[in-house]
């Protein structure tokens, strides 16, 4: 073992493997070889086991090279030292525990006496500092399997053909590998609800067709269901309960792959990956640092707990030991240690370099910038994560709070990652939903300045930055609905959640929807007696993706909104792994005019470059003799002023967004001695909005002799309707002259 130190995990050599392990507080570390044995007397597989004792500890780390040992061999490791658990030390050599640095892993978690630590009952019940359980639990955990990374199988390099789409274009969209396509009825059986059937052309075709550039996937990394689930037949559906930081989830694949193992899963992922670049789609992945599937205290022992528990998990120094929970799930990895730093990066490099995808979304992000004092921008992780050359050039995108102290950070992060806005999500719901609501009963909302901050980009959390400013709009990632929520649909047809599918007596999810049913909860039928309030509920919709899809910022779009994805009320589906969750592919006529609405909504973003602007707005031209960048006008056609601001009463505004129109594509390929094309006109987009329940007539914003041509008004079921807008020339309306906004709509107008 002299010369180089090879990093952690198992590494597959020419002679056979080297392993590495963590277990800095362990005396002995055992790495065990598993082989198929006889059936036992139930018909259940059974296992050998070679038991190879590792040299060390050096640092804390456990080594051995063992010859003979080829990929597919399944392992896993045995660690003995103090059962000490007031004392936070809990090894335990009963229990075969993960490599938390496997690429593979085979089995699932069976979640029983025999996988803890500590002596429980059946219901897995017991005393957290108790005596050590001494069962084996090798029969019902997953094991690793050892995976030659160096082997280069026909699947070519995903990240070699990376799309790199800049982030002025990027459109995200969150999707669930079994969700997005498990219904989808052009997919073969086979390939629904896989890695495989993501890169399936009917899937890569809905989204170019839509307009999305960025797929955003539910934890693909291995996971593991919890305890409370399993008395009500449920299971972890989004996977937020991280079982292997560098494994693919197995159940995702192919039941082809499954049955050829971990090396031909990960070439299926892989092959997934590269797919959509070659389609012109990035893909990122929703990644789980913050914790893992050990839960609490009295949680299974299942790989980093029997390894170096006081290393990898944050406790809070009290005696006995207790885990500090940041994350409202049990336990919270510490980013004081250095080995969990390394080993987040190391997880990291390894999806980006050897996976390919195209950037990450982090989970709880404020725990993994946690440090002795609490989070801290420039904290170790953060500095290497946005300075890694593997890394730095990727899309890095933070969930900006966790549930720790002073845990709500948006806007904090370093450049260049982006941040998920729930300010955002909080003033669109408000202003469409919650407020209109309140008016109906006479009560007041909040006032039209919270939206337009967020329209324009959120400068009051993103732009405070040394130089001022740097970080640009496009640093918010925008969105209205998410995994956790109700989704777009649900938004509009129901006031209270309804989750009790989930076996919590309603009580889980959250009761801050800012929803609003239009006054009847729940479905309705277009021959009910609330049927009127259907097209109500449609335009409430539209709204919403209108302010998603044109505000500054960066739009993420949860997957099935487009088409009126239903949850029936279910606000947290964590746990279902059904039609509840699954996107719905069924295009009742609503629906199609609904995706088509969203597409040409998407449409006018990507042809628009002021609707998509990577500066903060000045209010200044940007040219001279141009418009100002950003103005905003009232119902009147005048500009806002100080005191308009802050008129509770006031629901109604112009915003008019202003930047040079883009060059042609291929205007600067002139032949020698060509002149240079005149420097295109400033392209100019103004966004009325009607937030009142009442009609408003609107005088149209008049800065200067202007042409607008209306491009989209939400009170149009379908884009369709802009053709016979044309059909009787109310397409085209000078400025300053009056036109009337229906109550609670929205229009988009070109200046031409």
């Amino acid at each position: 073992m002299r010369g180089r130190t090879p990093g952690l995990g198992v590494r597959v050599t020419d002679d056979g493997i080297e392993a590495a392990v963590l277990a800095s507080h362990a005396s002995a570390v055992d790495l065990c070889l598993l082989d198929p044995g006889p059936p036992g007397p139930d018909g259940a597989p059974t296992w050998s086991e070679r038991r190879v004792p590792m040299g060390g500890p050096h640092l804390g780390v456990f080594r051995a090279q063992v010859a003979g040992v080829r990929p597919g061999q399944r392992y896993g490791f045995r660690a003995h030292g103090a059962w000490d658990p007031a004392g936070g030390l809990r090894y335990n050599p009963a229990k075969l525990l993960v490599d938390p640095y496997a690429r593979g892993l085979a089995g699932s978690l069976e979640l029983r006496p025999e996988v803890y630590g500590q002596v429980v009952d059946d219901a897995l019940h017991g005393d957290p500092y108790g005596p050590a359980d001494p069962r084996d639990s090798a029969a019902h955990v997953p094991h690793s399997v050892v995976v030659d990374t160096r082997a280069r199988s026909l699947v070519p390099d995903p990240a070699a053909n990376r799309p790199r789409t800049p982030w002025s274009r990027t459109v995200v969209y969150e999707a669930h590998v079994r969700g997005l396509t498990q219904r989808m009825p052009d997919l073969p059986p086979a390939l629904r609800g896989t890695y495989a059937g993501l890169a399936h052309p009917a899937t890569i075709q809905h989204l170019r067709t839509l307009g999305v550039t960025t797929l955003e996937l539910l934890p693909v990394q291995a996971f593991a269901s919890e305890p409370h689930l399993l008395p009500h037949g449920l299971t972890n559906y989004w996977g937020y309960n991280t079982l292997g930081f560098f494994a693919p989830h197995t159940d995702y694949a192919t039941r082809e792959a499954q049955a050829q193992g971990p090396a031909a899963v990960l070439a299926e992922v892989k092959a997934a990956v590269h797919a959509l670049h070659a389609a012109g789609i990035e893909v990122l992945l929703d990644v789980v640092y913050n914790h893992t599937c050990e839960g609490g205290i009295g949680g299974p022992q299942v790989s980093w707990r029997g390894l170096d528990p006081s290393v990898y998990y944050a406790h809070d120094g009290g005696y006995p030991a207790t885990l500090a929970d940041f994350t409202g799930t049990g336990n919270s990895l510490d980013y004081r240690r250095t080995p969990v730093i390394a080993m987040a990066l190391d997880s990291l490099r390894y999806w980006a370099d050897e996976v390919g995808v195209d950037g990450f979304r982090f989970d709880l992000a404020v725990t993994l910038g946690r440090g002795p004092s609490g989070f801290d921008p420039h904290h170790p992780f953060l500095v290497a994560l946005t300075t890694d050359p593997s890394l730095r050039d990727l899309k890095l995108v933070a969930e900006p709070w966790d549930v720790g102290p002073g845990g709500w950070q948006t806007g904090h992060f370093p450049p260049p990652m982006a941040e998920w806005n729930d300010k955002f999500r909080n003033a669109v719901r408000s202003f469409w939903l919650a407020d209109p609501a309140r008016a109906a009963h006479g009560l007041p909302g909040h006032r039209v300045r919270e939206l337009a901050t967020r329209l324009a980009g959120s400068v009051d959390l993103f732009g405070h930055t040394d130089p001022p400013l740097m970080r640009g709009p496009l640093a918010s990632v925008n969105y209205v609905t998410a995994h956790d929520g109700f989704t777009l649909a649900d938004l509009v047809a129901y006031d209270h959640k309804h989750n009790s599918a989930n076996g919590e007596d309603n009580r889980d999810g959250t009761d801050d929807n800012r929803s609003w049913n239009h006054g009847i909860e729940g479905p309705l039928r277009a021959d009910s007696i609330g049927a009127p309030i259907l097209p109500l509920r449609r335009r409430s919709i539209r709204n919403l993706f209108a302010m998603l899809l044109l505000s500054a910022g960066t739009p993420m779009i949860t997957a099935g909104d487009e088409m009126g994805r239903t949850q029936h009320g279910n606000n947290n589906a964590y746990c279902q792994d059904n039609e509840t969750s699954w996107v719905s592919w069924d295009l009742s006529p609503w629906r199609a005019d609904l995706l088509a609405t969203v597409t040409h909504l998407l449409r006018l973003r990507r042809e628009h470059p002021a609707l998509r602007s990577e500066r903060f707005f000045t209010g200044a031209p940007v040219r001279p003799g141009g418009r100002p960048d950003l103005a905003w006008y009232d119902s009147q056609g005048a500009l806002f002023d100080h005191d308009r601001w802050h008129d509770q009463e006031l629901r109604t505004l112009q915003m008019v967004r202003s930047l040079p129109a883009e060059r042609a594509e291929g205007a600067d390929e002139r032949t020698p001695g060509e002149r240079r094309p005149p420097a295109p006109d400033d392209d100019t987009v103004m966004i009325v909005v009607n937030g009142a329940l009442d009609q408003v007539e609107v005088a149209l914003a008049a800065d200067r002799p202007t042409v607008w041509e209306l491009a989209w008004d939400s009170t149009w079921e379908s884009p369709r309707e802009l053709r016979a807008a044309a059909i009787s020339s109310a397409l085209h309306t000078a400025s300053g002259a009056r036109t009337v906004l229906e109550p609670l709509s929205a229009r988009v107008y070109i200046a031409r």
